[in-house]
């Protein structure tokens, strides 16, 4: 009896031949793909691959994107050239991500044939990647497995609760996304602030630095519009509410605002709003670390952020869409006066 081995033939027993070695392959985009994460457009041509591999080649400059090194979040176009590095592929084997993420679905606040209008909770990444085994997309899918087709078509942080909106298909990821880029989208939050925020402090409109720290971690910070790494942030501020201090509780005086962004940049109103010297509650980068530590005894064990208002042209119909999450149970809780 004769088996095919690495293309040749060879008779029954003889010793197995070793697998050619991998080696750097190029991938052109192609229109479905297009406006794709980088790293949502690796994960899905390297099968096997843990996705934590998938952020270490990036960062360490072995892919290439148009012979240039990249970032993960960069949005490949049609025609781009990808280049990735030689790389294992274990056969048979579940993305890491996948295969840990327990099926879990999330309220749902609008939903059609096209995209996925969610409220997601604090506590929970978007996705995997970066130390994080799976997130709301591999929560999500693993929910719908007959699903042909779910992304991200933006981010939230971890900690903050509120709006996400998942796309059903190629086409209205590109056209969502780009509503997003061209700013084209309205992006209301909630945010608790120590302090009284003043009334007449509506514009914040100042760059922002992205570094990272001795420790991997990624940072924001303000910098100036002559920094060549200086990124424009524009960020509104609307005061809802005014909140007294509760001493007998240890706590200052706050405000509720109505935060709309402009940008989109990392961690912008967390840095923007900190540097303006009143940090989100419970914000742990950022935030004022001495009051954090008080809050879980007040009954708040995470930060006050959360996406209140999202509107969108409808990928489809055109039509406006204006979605609202109302604050979760903790937050409206924290608000809440304390019994006497």
């Amino acid at each position: 009896m004769k088996q095919i081995i690495g293309g040749k033939s060879a008779t029954h027993g003889s010793p197995p031949q070793p697998a050619p070695a991998p080696t750097a392959r190029i991938l052109e985009v192609d229109a479905e793909s297009a406006g794709q994460r980088l790293d949502n457009f690796l994960v899905r041509h390297l099968k096997g691959v843990p996705k934590t591999h998938v952020y270490r080649i990036i960062r360490s400059g072995e892919v290439r994107l148009n012979r240039g090194r990249t970032s993960a979040d960069a949005r490949v176009a049609e025609g781009d050239q990808v280049r990735l590095p030689p790389v294992r592929v274990a056969e048979r084997v579940q993305p890491e991500g996948e295969r840990a993420a327990p099926a879990r679905e999330f309220p749902i606040l609008l939903e059609d044939d096209h995209l996925i209008a969610l409220d997601k909770p604090a506590g929970v990444a978007v996705h995997g990647g970066s130390g994080v085994s799976f997130g709301v997309i591999e929560q999500l899918r693993r929910a719908r497995p007959q699903a042909k087709f779910l992304e991200l078509v933006h981010r939230l942080d971890r900690d903050t609760s509120g709006i996400l909106l998942v796309a059903k298909r190629r086409s209205a990821l590109t056209h969502l996304q780009e509503q997003f880029r061209g700013r084209e989208t309205g992006k209301t939050y909630l945010a608790l602030v120590a302090g009284q925020w003043p009334a007449a402090k509506k514009v914040i409109d100042t760059p922002l630095h992205k570094y990272l720290q001795e420790d991997g971690e990624r940072r924001v910070r303000v910098t100036t519009a002559d920094d060549p790494d200086a990124m424009r942030a524009l960020t509104l501020v609307k005061v809802r509410s005014k909140l007294p201090a509760r001493p007998l509780q240890g706590l200052p005086a706050m405000s509720l605002l109505e935060v709309t962004i402009k940008t989109g940049r990392t961690h912008q109103i967390r840095v923007h709003l900190a540097s303006s010297g009143h940090g989100i509650v419970g914000d742990d980068k950022y935030g004022d670390f001495d009051l954090n530590r008080r809050l879980p005894r007040q009954g708040l064990r995470r930060m006050f952020l959360h996406a209140w208002r999202l509107q969108f042209q409808h990928p489809a119909s055109g039509e406006r869409v204006t979605l609202h999450a109302e604050l979760p149970p903790e937050l409206v809780g924290f608000l809440a006066p304390p019994n006497v």
